[in-house]
């Protein structure tokens, strides 16, 4: 069975780190504090989080000493991405999985920090949590109640959290096939995800609840991602898939101007609904406002006969 950290307390300190790239900003850092301190958190930043080379938080070695000593220090009770980018999965043979299953942790972020989430269950069998980073959420102004009370719900409290759609009246859920099933929660960003086919850090997708989310993938390239998932046999082993959101999946301007192109919905139901298996898409998570925090190793049902994803056993201890 995965390993669920302990809960998270006001008063707690929590480890910044980067994973993958810098924030584009370097003031993002500061505000970042700002604002878990306003949380009502204490703070620790890791030490290369204000490091740049190219586009990488630091060079490898660095940004992977930075997460064991976060896992190592018994006052660091929980690990924030401050951004996804690109860069985590040059990290992953560096870490001392052995050590992180021994001090289990909370670990927070998603988009490419999806390679950090897979192989902390592949190799440490440690429930970690696929939900918002401080650059690109918790520090805007804007952000909705919905995601900073689904957050502070599914760290803080060692109970089911229930639904993930029960405190926001999202229009966009679609169910593509109906039904309902249950297992353990799996996924990510669709595109990292695939990249960790084949590796040692790609977890077992048997039984799974799948979650899926992107961004700036146009309907072709969905269809290329799904079509690799496919052929790789990961697909047809999910007992469910839940999409959140693709943002900005537009189909590029046609070239020549006749030339026939799909739409993300058509790629969906040509790829996904041979499966005969329950499809939830619309779900309030991924790079959206709307940004549920969802624990990969967790059970969950998936019901697509309402559209829901229901979350039924703690995720935190």
């Amino acid at each position: 069975m995965p390993i669920k950290p302990p809960r998270l307390n006001f008063g707690d300190r929590i480890g910044i780190v980067t994973p993958a790239s810098p924030p584009p900003d370097p003031n993002a850092i500061d505000h970042s504090i700002a604002v878990l301190e306003s949380f009502g958190f204490k703070v620790e930043l890791a030490a290369s989080a204000r490091k740049r080379l190219g586009f990488l938080a630091g060079n490898d070695r660095e940004r992977a000493r930075d997460l064991m000593r976060m896992f190592s220090t018994p006052k660091i009770r929980a690990l924030f991405c401050l951004r996804g980018g690109y860069g985590t999965a040059r990290i992953l043979p560096l870490l001392d999985y052995a050590l992180i299953r021994a001090n289990p942790k909370i670990l927070l972020g998603y988009s490419d920090i999806t390679s950090l989430h897979c192989a902390l269950l592949k190799q440490a069998g440690l429930v970690s949590f696929h939900g918002p980073m401080l650059n690109s959420d918790l520090i805007k102004k804007n952000l909705p109640p919905f995601t900073l009370q689904c957050l502070l719900r599914m760290l803080m409290e060692a109970a089911p959290p229930g639904s993930i759609c029960d405190d926001t009246t999202n229009k966009s859920i679609s169910v593509l096939r109906t039904g309902k099933v249950s297992g353990e929660l799996l996924g990510g960003n669709l595109s990292v995800l695939n990249t960790t086919l084949g590796t040692a850090y790609q977890p077992s997708f048997k039984g799974k609840i799948l979650f899926l989310e992107d961004l700036n993938e146009p309907p072709y390239r969905c269809d290329r991602l799904l079509t690799h998932l496919l052929n790789s046999g990961a697909l047809t082993q999910v007992a469910g898939i839940a999409i959140g959101s693709i943002s900005n999946c537009a189909t590029p301007k046609a070239s020549p101007a006749h030339e026939y192109t799909q739409t993300l919905q058509d790629v969906l139901q040509d790829r996904l609904l041979p499966l005969r298996i329950p499809v939830v898409t619309g779900l309030p998570f991924g790079h959206a406002r709307l940004n549920a925090t969802l624990p990969l190793g967790v059970r969950a049902i998936l019901d697509a006969r309402k559209g829901d994803l229901i979350i039924t056993e703690p995720a935190v201890s």
